[in-house]
């Protein structure tokens, strides 16, 4: 399924992501660059809201740049199989390797401001993640381990908890919602 079909037949559960909807959908189509770093406007992210089987925790990190607890996720760098990409980024950022997607279909899209900031020495300038999120199930007995480079922790919470421990307000909104998906998708 190419990038445009995901995103087109994914079914809006309020107006943020009618609204994204459509603008995702304007950006692939204006923007050929539009899964890599390379369009410096918007490009495309795939996160992971990562649950146990019983759906009573997810998996945070806490985000070096960000400064808060937040979800595993990352640019698509080219890979249109946005839930490859979510899959692989849990991997990388949290050492997680039992992962088992609830659904090939994401639960969320948003479009996702990012302020500007220094990676690795280099300013990044402002611009906008156009993310979708995908379920993800994994064990809680698995080890987990930090990537310095992006993350100093990463650790299991309630799921109100992992609301809470999130510094950024917009995301909180992001999460609180992802709550509510849960028991949407899958089994």
């Amino acid at each position: 399924m190419t990038l445009r079909e995901t995103v087109e037949r994914f079914s809006p559960g309020c107006e943020q992501e009618a609204q994204d909807r459509r603008l995702m959908l304007e950006y692939i189509d204006r923007f050929p660059d539009v899964l890599t770093r390379e369009n410096e406007l918007a490009h495309f992210t795939a996160s992971a809201w990562v649950t146990t089987p019983a759906r009573d925790r997810v998996l945070m990190l806490y985000h070096n740049i960000y400064r808060s607890w937040a979800w595993p996720g990352g640019h698509a760098d080219g890979d249109a199989d946005l839930l490859a990409v979510a899959l692989r980024e849990v991997r990388e950022e949290t050492g997680a390797t039992q992962l088992r997607p609830a659904s090939a279909r994401p639960i969320s899209l948003e479009i996702l401001p990012v302020a500007a900031h220094f990676r690795r020495g280099r300013y990044v300038a402002p611009h906008l993640h156009l993310n979708l999120t995908y379920l993800i199930v994994a064990g809680e007995e698995q080890a987990l381990r930090a990537k310095p480079d992006e993350n100093s922790g990463v650790a299991w919470f309630a799921p109100e908890e992992a609301v809470a421990a999130s510094t950024e307000p917009d995301m909180r909104v992001i999460y609180e919602k992802l709550n509510g998906r849960l028991f949407a998708e899958g089994e």
